[in-house]
């Protein structure tokens, strides 16, 4: 997207969440710095209640202070918006320690809230957790895990599927919070088999994009290049298997409350 594009994406956003009384975060990150401050003045300009930051993705940092002084420049931005690092290696090929970050961030960073943490190691998500204590939130990326976080003290969550089964994450919290850690793993189980189904037809956004379409009716476009949208018979496999899973498990089926799984509306 150009920069005119995700500040009118944004203004959107901002201006129907406000007569909703929701809370909107703004993803400002990006190749250019000189965008990147922008979008997140401009995200402070329409009064976003926080912005979300990746790192630097073509001089990547090498170390915490690197990163630090990256989003330091950032912050300058919207000195009075919390700012949250976008922690997501896998994408960014930046790994550094958080809970490192979040300790001697918080020094430097006025605006530093925290973190949104898309990994798989737990043993440091714990750790940021313990670091980020009462001033900061760390919110989990990572789908699949979501059960065995919130065992490590997760509680707050960012998350595609929240899209498509919103009420399988409150029952998996939920459920954690009760100690019923069987009915929790199985919850698990049956969100990460469903995010697997959805994501062997392509790659996350492709794939997410589509499912968004044929599980909740909204279409949300498809993808830009360089990136593939899904072909009708990657759509259709995807349909087949997910009836074929719900059906074996009818007291996690989600047929009633999403009318879930008709075919979708317009031609792919």
């Amino acid at each position: 997207m150009t920069l005119v594009e995700r500040k009118t994406v944004a203004e959107v956003w901002l201006n129907t969440c406000k007569r909703l009384g929701q809370t909107v975060m703004v993803q400002v990150g990006g190749a250019s710095l000189v965008e990147v401050v922008a979008l997140a003045k401009h995200a402070e300009e329409m009064k976003a209640d926080a912005i979300l930051c990746l790192p630097e993705l073509f001089f990547r940092p090498k170390t915490i202070t690197d990163l630090i002084q990256y989003l330091y420049y950032v912050s300058k931005g919207a000195p009075n918006t919390p700012l949250l690092y976008y922690h997501i290696p896998s994408f960014t090929g930046v790994n550094l320690d958080m809970a490192q970050f979040l300790e001697k961030g918080r020094d430097t960073i006025p605006t530093l809230a925290g973190i949104k943490f898309t990994d798989t190691d737990l043993e440091e998500g714990a750790r940021c957790i313990k670091e980020a204590g009462n001033d900061m939130v760390v919110f989990l990326g990572a789908d699949q895990l979501i059960s065995a976080a919130s065992v490590l003290g997760f509680d707050s969550l960012i998350a595609t599927t929240l899209n498509l089964w919103p009420y399988m994450h409150d029952q998996i919290l939920n459920n954690a919070k009760l100690d019923r850690f069987r009915e929790m793993s199985e919850m698990q189980y049956r969100l990460s088999e469903w995010v697997q189904i959805i994501t062997k037809q392509g790659s996350w956004v492709p794939a997410m994009k589509m499912a968004m379409k044929v599980i909740t009716g909204l279409d949300m476009g498809p993808v830009r290049p360089p990136l593939i949208s899904l072909e009708s018979n990657q759509v259709q496999e995807m349909i087949n298997e997910l009836e074929t899973v719900c059906k074996k498990a009818c007291n996690l089926c989600v047929y009633q409350e999403s009318k879930y799984l008709r075919p979708p509306r317009s031609r792919i």
